[in-house]
C-alpha cells in the first residue's frame, strides 16, 4: 500500500459513482460503513466526496494519519500505512488524512461515529477529534453523531452480547432514518 492507498478509495467512490450512473441509487438514498481500516475509507470518502452520499456510518475508524503513527499500536501499521519519518510517505498520508481534509462551509452528509472507549488498536480520541472538527465545519443540517460504549473495546470488542445488539442496532437505525427507510413488520409486508 504504502504511496498507492489513494488507489483504495479512488475505487470505493467509482463504485459509488456507477451506482448511481446505472440508475441503482442516487446519492440522497446511497449509505456507506466500514469499520477499522474500513473506517478510514468511510473518512477518506466523506472528506474527498461528500457529495457522494446521504449516510456514513463509521466504526473505530483512523482519521488523523499524521499521529497514528505515535500510538501503542500505530507503529505497528508504518508497513502497511507508511510513516511520517519518510519525506515520501509523510506526503501520501497527509494527501488522504481524513482529519486534515475536513473543510470549513462544506455541506457533510449525516455522519455516525461509533467507538468503545478501550479500544487498543485504535485510541478513541481519532473518532472524537474527527467528530469534533467536522461539527464545527458543517454547513448543512446533517446530524454529526459520536456514540461511545465505555465497555468495548475496537468494534465492540470484549463487551456483552447485548452491546453488540445496541452498537449494530444504532447502525442500522440511524442508516434507516437517515435514508427514509421505512420498517414493515412481517404482517404487514404479507399483505
Amino acid at each position: 500500500m504504502l504511496t498507492h492507498k489513494q488507489n483504495v478509495f479512488d475505487d470505493f467512490i467509482a463504485s459509488a459513482e456507477l451506482l448511481i450512473k446505472d440508475g441503482y441509487t442516487n446519492p440522497s438514498k446511497l449509505g456507506i460503513e466500514g469499520g477499522s481500516n474500513g473506517g478510514l475509507l468511510m473518512g477518506a470518502v466523506l472528506t474527498q466526496r461528500p457529495d457522494l452520499c446521504r449516510a456514513v456510518v463509521s466504526v473505530a475508524g483512523v482519521y488523523d494519519m499524521l499521529r497514528y503513527e505515535t500510538t501503542e499500536n500505530g507503529q505497528f501499521n508504518v508497513a502497511e500505512y507508511g510513516s511520517i519519518k519518510d519525506p515520501e510517505q509523510f506526503k501520501t498520508l497527509y494527501a488522504y488524512s481524513p482529519y486534515h481534509h475536513v473543510k470549513n462551509g462544506t455541506k457533510y452528509p449525516s455522519v455516525l461515529f461509533v467507538v468503545g472507549d478501550n479500544d487498543p488498536r485504535v485510541n478513541p480520541w481519532h473518532s472524537r477529534k474527527m467528530i469534533a472538527r467536522l461539527q464545527a465545519a458543517n454547513a448543512s443540517s446533517n446530524p454529526i453523531l459520536l456514540v461511545s460504549f465505555s465497555n468495548a473495546g475496537h468494534g465492540g470488542i470484549g463487551s456483552a452480547e447485548d452491546q453488540h445488539v445496541a452498537m449494530d442496532t444504532y447502525h442500522f437505525e440511524f442508516m434507516y432514518q437517515q435514508l427514509g427507510v421505512k420498517w414493515v413488520s412481517a404482517v404487514e409486508g404479507a399483505k
